[in-house]
């Protein structure tokens, strides 16, 4: 049996708060003319930025996590707000997380964090030659980059 793409027949907003946007598709799957309802989140996206700095040490931010009721050590990451880029918000996410701004960033890819829950693509940023901001948000945590 092959597998076919689906088809949305109608999609709806549940609930929208400022980060994202709770959503009812119907569907149908062509091949078979099963008929569902997906329920997702809707996100414009988020930017992740990996900080190495010029002694290969990799930057992580450690933070709470209300949902899991525990801290975290995470890469820098945040959600592209509507109307700026992947890569603004990797740029600004870097400053405020860590106090750091990138002379170099480069793009290396995106994925997506959570597919079959959201539709959000996170792009994923490698910034060098950082340059350390007199003021720093978040408890940073430093790591030896591993070649």
């Amino acid at each position: 049996m092959s597998i076919s793409r689906w088809k949305k027949i109608k999609s709806r907003e549940y609930h929208k708060n400022p980060f994202w946007t709770y959503k009812i598709d119907d569907f149908i799957i062509p091949s078979t003319g099963f008929k569902g309802v997906y329920y997702y989140v809707h996100t414009t996206g988020s930017s992740m930025i990996i900080p190495v700095t010029e002694n290969n040490t990799l930057l992580l931010v450690k933070q709470y996590r209300y949902l899991n009721k525990k801290f975290s050590l995470e890469f820098p990451c945040g959600g592209v707000k509507e109307g700026a880029t992947p890569e603004d918000t990797a740029l600004l996410e870097l400053r405020e997380e860590t106090g750091y701004s990138a002379e170099s960033l480069e793009n290396v890819g995106k994925f997506c964090p959570f597919n079959g829950v959201t539709d959000e693509y996170c792009h994923v940023y490698l910034a060098q030659k950082l340059v350390k901001s007199p003021k720093r948000r978040m408890i940073l945590r430093r790591f030896l980059f591993m070649n």
